[in-house]
């Protein structure tokens, strides 16, 4: 397929990117079932895999807690009804009752879905201080 450069579909990837990261900081279980595939993987920092099952239920749980979950640097590539966006994200809040801070780098892979963009695929890594910006 084609690499379709600065078309309109970039824009409804970013935004399904953008509604996930408030569906994440809300723990709004809803949200994040709405924005990702059934058969959705999370390769996540420490190398495990999770599910979109594992994510709903710890939105249920409200852990953990966000008080920051936001996006930035992103960019997109659209290829037909896939799209993958890459960025880095700013995630602050508290786990087991133990806070956190950290920034990640991540590849996400969405699909398209009954007109709708959804998260299939994702995976991050943890940057390192000096590799992460303050925001």
């Amino acid at each position: 397929m084609r690499l379709r450069k600065g078309t309109d579909e970039e824009n409804p990837v970013l935004q399904a990117e953008r509604d996930l990261a408030t569906a994440y900081l809300k723990s709004g279980a809803d949200g994040i079932a709405q924005g990702v595939m059934e058969d959705y993987t999370l390769t996540n920092s420490m190398g495990k895999i999770t599910t979109r099952a594992d994510d709903t239920g710890e939105a249920k749980k409200n852990d953990p807690k966000y008080e920051i979950f936001e996006n930035y640097d992103m960019k997109v590539r659209v290829h037909g009804d896939t799209a993958v966006v890459t960025g880095k994200t700013h995630a602050k809040g508290v786990s087991r009752a133990k806070p956190f801070d950290f920034q990640f780098q991540f590849t996400d892979t969405f699909a398209k879905d009954g007109g709708r963009w959804r998260l299939l695929a994702g995976h991050v890594s943890k940057l390192l201080a000096k590799e992460s910006k303050a925001r």
